[in-house]
């Protein structure tokens, strides 16, 4: 088969790329920086998959599949849809599971979906994630056509991305390394999540490709194991104690606020974070047989372990880093932050008060108007 995968260097894509090479498949893959590979039958292009000229371009030639990990506006999203399902006979739409109302139950693909059943009126104006893949995924359902499939990813780690909460370990787990305090929302720490592991997520991928039960239908592929957030973070402090032989820091709060207003991700917290998110499989099984997925409590002990041999972080938020530290009163010795501006901003964040920082917010915002 020859298969196009956008985007496809992140946690899931690098592994599905490898799957699919090692099975035999033809695999070009976009990627923004110049890449080599270790397959003769994987060829990497260098560009933006989200430039219509680029994405053009590419298909000028025909595709048996085309894997999409691309992060799209819902009218960027609009205008290029046809153009997609008609360069391939399978386009495999990357959304998320995100895109589900709160349940009380196991999730299955038929559960409410938020865009569907929220009333909160100010929400449904915006086109964040969860309203925005759902309103793509309805532009699939609404075409005239069936060969694409539609797959909701939940929490997916790596020894290169580990969570904990609405955290990317660019800031619990360099707090920690860097004994520092981890402020965690008690909201988010007594819920429910599902976490799989990133090549279970490929390899349910890759056995969707040219599957014909996937034609026209909508798969999350989850764990069906639903753990703790404290479960996760006891995880984490095992490994952590028995590599580092120290603990990590935890400071529970009771007020989230603080947290999506520094994290800038409210409505990830109160529409997903807050939720238990429980996941019934068994379509998916239905679809590719069966398939063990790997318990979360062993698949983030391995990753965790791969990663503390070599940490290497990617980019660091210096202001929310002094968030925690203003709310924990710990310090960040100023020699271990690159850049004048970025010790500025850490300085600001840091000992400012919140209504002061606010202010000059706003005013910023005034004049740029």
């Amino acid at each position: 088969m020859k298969i196009l995968v956008l985007g496809g260097t992140g946690a899931m894509g690098f592994n599905l790329v490898r799957i699919l090479a090692q099975r035999g498949e033809d695999v070009l893959v976009t990627s923004r920086s110049e890449r080599g590979s270790d397959f003769s039958n994987v060829r990497y292009v260098q560009g933006n998959a989200r430039d219509a000229d680029f994405l053009k371009a590419l298909l000028n030639e025909k595709y048996d599949a085309i894997v999409d990990f691309m992060v799209y506006h819902t009218e960027e999203f609009k205008r290029r849809r046809d153009l997609l399902l008609d360069a391939t006979g399978q386009y495999l739409f990357l959304s998320s599971s995100r895109v589900y109302a709160d349940s009380a139950g196991s999730i299955t693909e038929d559960s409410p979906r938020l865009l569907d059943v929220t009333e909160d009126k100010e929400y449904l104006k915006m086109d964040e994630y969860a309203l925005a893949k759902a309103r793509q995924e309805n532009l699939l359902w609404e075409s005239d056509r069936t060969n694409y499939t539609i797959i909701r990813p939940y929490i997916t780690y790596s020894n290169q991305r580990l969570q904990l909460g609405v955290y990317e370990k660019e800031l619990w787990l360099y707090r920690a390394l860097h004994d520092r305090t981890v402020v965690f929302p008690k909201a988010i720490a007594e819920k429910y999540t599902t976490m799989t592991l990133g090549v279970d997520v490929a390899q349910g991928i890759s056995k969707l490709i040219g599957n014909k039960k996937a034609m026209g239908q909508a798969f999350h592929i989850t764990s069906a194991q639903a753990i703790k957030w404290d479960d996760v973070l006891a995880v984490y402090q095992r490994i952590f104690r028995e590599v580092r032989g120290s603990e990590i820091k935890i400071l529970y709060t009771d007020d989230p606020k603080p947290v999506y207003e520094v994290m800038g991700n409210k409505y990830q917290i109160i529409y997903d974070r807050y939720f238990n998110r429980r996941f019934d499989n068994d379509k998916l099984l239905q679809a590719i047989g069966e398939y063990e997925f790997t318990r979360p409590e062993i698949g983030l002990e391995k990753c965790l372990r791969e990663f503390l041999e070599n940490p290497d972080f990617g980019d660091v938020s210096y202001s929310s880093l002094a968030w925690m530290d203003r709310i924990a009163k710990d310090r960040l010795k100023l020699s271990g932050i690159p850049g004048i501006g970025e010790k500025g901003k850490y300085l600001l964040k840091r000992f400012l008060p919140d209504w002061f920082i606010h202010s000059l917010t706003t005013v910023k915002n005034i004049i740029k108007f």
